[in-house]
């Protein structure tokens, strides 16, 4: 199935982690299934999925949510792109980032996590740090909170107010990247906003 792209969302599974920083991931591929008006259903790599279409007649999405925690990841990746055939460039992992602002989104293929344990256990797991990620912009705390304690914590009241934007926009470099390439998504994204 060389037509498929998976995107894989990153977050922590359970209700106390679904509004935080680290989960943005996974809004964001809420957003994708929202937009297709699809809920998800469990896969047997240890993840949840929705597959569908960026539009009819295109090439296949499968949205993933891995049910493992942050830190393990690459198991449900990796199990998701054997069964659905996909390679690395065609698997786009969505997360957060500590060293892009709050409200900025960055795109790029390969290099290195970053301190991502998530992205770092991916790579571990597919053999290469050679796929397509959408790096969400959650900024780092202010003073000496600890950035492991941050990226746990819910969103701020300020935050909130411009989240379901930043959600939407990455979802928006998400199709973009699919449809016409990482080149067009960082040219639109990487941009200054007018």
């Amino acid at each position: 199935m060389a037509d498929t792209w998976l995107i894989v969302g990153l977050g922590n599974p359970g209700p106390r982690y679904e509004a935080t920083r680290h989960n943005i991931g996974q809004m964001v591929v809420d957003e994708l299934a929202a937009r297709r008006r699809e809920a998800f259903r469990a896969h047997k790599a240890n993840a949840r999925v929705v597959e569908t279409w960026l539009r009819p007649g295109s090439d296949k999405l499968v949205l993933a949510k891995p049910n493992s925690f942050m830190n393990v990841s690459g198991g449900p990746a990796a199990g998701l792109a054997r069964f659905y055939g996909t390679a690395p460039e065609r698997i786009v992992v969505v997360h957060d980032e500590l060293d892009i602002p709050y409200d900025t989104i960055k795109l790029k293929t390969g290099g290195g996590h970053g301190g991502h344990n998530g992205v770092r256990d991916i790579a571990k797991a597919l053999g290469t740090p050679e796929f397509p990620r959408v790096r969400v912009g959650i900024g780092r705390p202010v003073g000496r909170q600890d950035p492991a304690d941050w990226v746990l914590d819910p969103f701020s009241s300020t935050e909130r107010q411009t989240l379901p934007i930043l959600v939407s926009d990455a979802a928006d470099a998400v199709e973009l990247l699919v449809d016409e390439g990482l080149v067009a998504a960082q040219q639109r994204f990487h941009a200054p906003r007018a």
